[in-house]
């Protein structure tokens, strides 16, 4: 691991290693991320593995926030471009992440993959295309498809690996075993593909050192140079979904609290090495939809107070990793 000046302005002022810092860095400007759905399904979903979905998994897919799937890509770009605007001074020149996130987005016939993944790639605006999906979604057609992709602009696949606990997987209904994950991270680095993992903090049969077993996981695969980020999401806990249901009946219960989560988070950082790029700290799920923790819909308030803590305490990503 490097040896790291730390000062006020590392990391553009934070104590981890932001993905906003890493995106200035490489590509001289702040990239907005635009979801995108690609009609998708899942093998979770479709009966190949199940018919339920992943237990947390709601009826969009995690893509509750894309522009309905009947669009071109290029509406949906355009779409999704006018949503973010708001946040945008209207003189800045700024580029985007297309990101294809409801459900499995390599989970389909390769001809039609191609055509939607090369419509926003090609997109003047689009500078990075990323792509949620399974690790068992990644035959060799997709493989070379995605080595051809990452020739014309940047490609990131986002694997939802959520944990490393064998039973918490089959809780959650993940449907692959760890041994899954591994094997695609090592196809995806054969084509210098850029693999973000997500990861789920707060889990109810999980105690704080199995997550933490979870992030010294990661931070190994990262020194082996098989994955490039991570992200650090809240469960969310939403109507619709079979957790939400168990949570309504107090089959389960919920009782981490906002201050709780971050210190959760901070100790997380302090387990993953510090170049490893952090894609998130939380969520904020649709707020219809949310059952628990209510206190997330606040986001803004949530990174405020990672933010303030970190550096009221001084800590600092990579702080305990060897």
């Amino acid at each position: 691991m490097s040896d790291y000046k730390f000062s006020k302005t590392f990391w553009d002022g934070k104590r981890y290693h932001s993905l906003d810092y890493e995106l200035k860095k490489t590509f001289g400007m702040k990239l907005y991320k635009l979801s995108l759905n690609g009609g998708m399904t899942c093998p979770n979903r479709d009966g190949t593995l199940d018919t339920r979905g992943c237990i947390f998994c709601s009826n969009g897919g995690s893509g509750d926030f894309a522009s309905p799937a009947y669009l071109s890509i290029t509406d949906q770009i355009e779409d999704a471009k006018n949503l973010v605007s708001k946040k945008i001074p209207s003189n800045k020149k700024v580029k985007y992440i297309a990101y294809f996130q409801a459900f499995t987005n390599t989970y389909g016939p390769i001809d039609y993959l191609e055509r939607i993944f090369k419509e926003a790639i090609e997109h003047p605006d689009i500078a990075v295309l990323s792509i949620a999906t399974r690790p068992d979604c990644l035959d060799d057609d997709v493989i070379d498809l995605l080595k051809e992709l990452n020739s014309i602009k940047p490609v990131w696949i986002e694997l939802g690996l959520q944990t490393i606990h064998e039973d918490s997987a089959k809780w959650i209904r993940r449907g692959y075993k760890l041994s899954v994950f591994e094997d695609a991270t090592r196809k995806l680095k054969t084509i210098d593909v850029n693999v973000i993992v997500h990861t789920i903090l707060g889990l109810p049969n999980e105690a704080k050192s199995d997550m933490l077993k979870t992030m010294r996981y990661i931070g190994n695969l990262f020194t082996l140079g098989l994955v490039a980020g991570v992200k650090l999401q809240l469960l969310h806990i939403l109507k619709g979904t079979q957790l939400g249901q168990l949570y309504m009946n107090k089959e389960i219960s919920f009782n981490l609290s906002m201050n709780d989560y971050i210190d959760l988070v901070i100790t997380c950082l302090e387990h993953l090495p510090r170049e490893l790029v952090i894609h998130r700290v939380t969520g904020d799920g649709p707020k219809k939809l949310l059952l628990a923790p209510l206190w997330s819909s606040n986001k803004r308030l949530v990174l405020n107070t990672l933010h303030r803590t970190m550096k009221e305490t001084d800590s600092w990503q990579g702080k305990h990793y060897t």
